[in-house]
């Protein structure tokens, strides 16, 4: 065994690292890099102290999942909105992404309504191009394809 393997396999057998990780659990440590990453950049970009998150998400139970549709949570929504206008539209939202993920048919449709409402929709894999896609948004750069890697 070579030392590289020995030292992984040890770190995982102490629990140091996860040995696999669902795709929701992937998305949600992007998504808490990009708000740290917002929260750093509050003063470059004071925009982002607005920047939030939709919470539709997630596994939960029966009860709380009836609980929240009652209170209009809907299927579909991007993960992160910027209530910010900019370069002729009225916000930006963001639906992040990891690995081989694509957005489901209702969330094409979600980013399809939005843009014809005159929002600003990017999909992005990763909290760094997330990032990027924010700033130029911000500077009121375009950023070219829908879809960001």
């Amino acid at each position: 065994m070579r030392w590289t393997e020995y030292m992984v396999n040890r770190t995982l057998s102490r629990g140091m690292i996860p040995r696999r990780q669902k795709p929701a659990d992937l998305e949600h440590g992007e998504q808490v890099a990009l708000f740290d990453w917002a929260t750093l950049n509050e003063r470059r970009f004071p925009e982002l102290a607005r920047l939030f998150a939709v919470p539709n998400g997630g596994y939960r139970d029966k009860r709380t999942a009836a609980k929240l549709k009652a209170e209009g949570v809907k299927p579909g929504v991007p993960d992160v909105a910027l209530p910010a206008a900019r370069a002729g539209y009225h916000g930006l939202y963001v639906e992040m992404k990891v690995g081989k993920n694509k957005p489901t048919e209702i969330q094409s449709a979600w980013h399809a309504d939005l843009e014809n409402a005159g929002y600003a929709c990017y999909v992005c894999y990763g909290w760094e191009s997330a990032a990027r896609v924010i700033v130029a948004y911000l500077e009121g750069r375009p950023v070219c394809g829908r879809t960001q890697k």
